[in-house]
């Protein structure tokens, strides 16, 4: 800015004041799009954990675990076949029926409580789901700036993180004190309500058709390496919720409860902090502390009788899994044009899913020939598995289209 000669003291001076220069400006990280975007994200999560421990509840005896069998069996089938749906039909058809799939038949526990209806029920629901994680994670991606795309998918990640929180063991306490019609009410609700949504929401990725399938993807390394290294993550987190209160005993409830507590905090606000780190200075490297701290996390809850222990590995198995859930989907996205986004999101959702159950089932099989302490080490060496591979894969020298191949 020039200013004009001005009298200080009776002299005569002049100024030339440059403005500082400024750099471009950062895209904004929450639109309105993406606002909405969220109302349909709570809208199914809320719906999905709301009835996660119900249903089983509602089904009682053995039946219980058929119901969460036919649920998540539906979910990774449905994960698989939804990338081709969203490049045929879009993404804002397929989350409209996957929202419609997720909550209209959760009306039908109100007419009847038979196994054979319950079960068809969560199979749909399972369904539903997996279009809406899928065709939802992929629209989420579309709608978050590529240069932003590790803090927005963070930020997502928390969105869709408190209902889990929060909804799975409302469920549970409505019933208590309501029954289980109100429940079943208010899961339909919250999915059905969130259709209406949709209809403000892009319909499909720009860019031409998405002709990379679910196992084309995994033929393809820079998207099969971070969906292994989360993947082995996840098997130790499917440990860890399922046999981490066994293993401490009944004296040890209280630790447990806590345990899990700091585990999803941690999780949450690392993941956050590794997506910001990640836009700045690459996804893909965060993959290795991500691993070597899940790990250690693992291993510490093999001292199982120390309570300081137990609540420590799972503060640091927290933090190196929210490294890991953000980089993995990160690093998957910026090597994908955004018409491939349904197949990263697919890879992704399946590698949690299918993750989770594999290695509650396995740490099952083996700590009764172990006992908790070296299973629990058994499975720290898993996740040190992942090691190698994250090296490699930060030497990643493929086609990085988040600037649109």
């Amino acid at each position: 800015m020039l200013h004009f000669p001005h009298s200080v003291n009776g002299m005569t001076t002049s100024t030339l004041t440059c403005p500082a220069p400024v750099g471009p400006a950062r895209p904004p990280l929450v639109t309105p799009a993406l606002l909405i975007r969220f109302v349909s994200m709570l809208g199914s999560a809320t719906s999905f954990y709301l009835l996660l421990s119900v249903v089983p509840a509602y089904a009682g005896g053995s039946s219980a675990g058929l119901m969460t069998g036919a649920l998540m069996l539906a979910t990774v089938l449905g994960e698989l076949a939804t990338p081709r749906l969203v490049n045929r039909f879009g993404y804002r058809a397929v989350l409209a029926i996957g929202l419609f799939l997720l909550g209209a038949p959760a009306l039908g526990l109100l007419a009847s409580s038979s196994a054979a209806c319950i079960v068809i029920v969560c199979f749909l629901r399972g369904l539903g789901f997996a279009l809406a994680v899928v065709a939802g994670g992929a629209m989420t991606a579309a709608l978050i700036p590529a240069e932003r795309r590790g803090e927005g998918l963070a930020v997502a990640g928390i969105v869709a993180g408190v209902p889990a929180i929060v909804a799975l063991p409302l469920g549970l306490w409505l019933v208590r004190h309501g029954g289980y019609p109100p429940v079943f009410i208010i899961a339909a609700a919250a999915a059905l309500i969130a259709v209406v949504t949709v209809r403000w929401l892009p319909g499909r990725a720009a860019g031409s058709a998405d002709t990379l399938g679910v196992l084309a993807g995994l033929r393809e390394p820079g998207l099969l390496r971070p969906a292994f290294v989360f993947a082995l993550s996840t098997m130790a987190l499917g440990v860890f919720v399922t046999f981490l209160p066994l293993a401490v005993g009944a004296g040890g409830a209280d630790v447990a409860a806590v345990a899990l507590l700091v585990n999803a905090a941690a999780s949450t606000l690392v993941r956050w902090r590794a997506g910001k780190h990640g836009d700045r200075h690459g996804p893909a490297a965060l993959l290795i502390p991500g691993v070597v701290a899940a790990a250690l996390g693992v291993l510490a809850l093999a001292l199982t009788s120390h309570p300081f222990a137990v609540l420590g590995g799972a503060i640091v198995f927290g933090a190196g899994f929210g490294v890991l859930q953000n980089a993995s989907i990160a690093s998957m996205y910026a090597r994908v044009p955004a018409s491939g986004y349904g197949t990263v999101s697919a890879l992704w959702n399946f590698a949690y899913d299918a993750g989770l159950g594999v290695g509650a089932v396995a740490f099952g099989v083996l700590v009764t020939h172990t006992g908790y302490p070296i299973a629990f080490a058994a499975t720290a060496v898993l996740v040190l598995a992942g090691l190698p591979v994250a090296i490699r894969d930060r030497r990643y020298l493929g086609p990085q289209p988040g600037h649109e191949a």
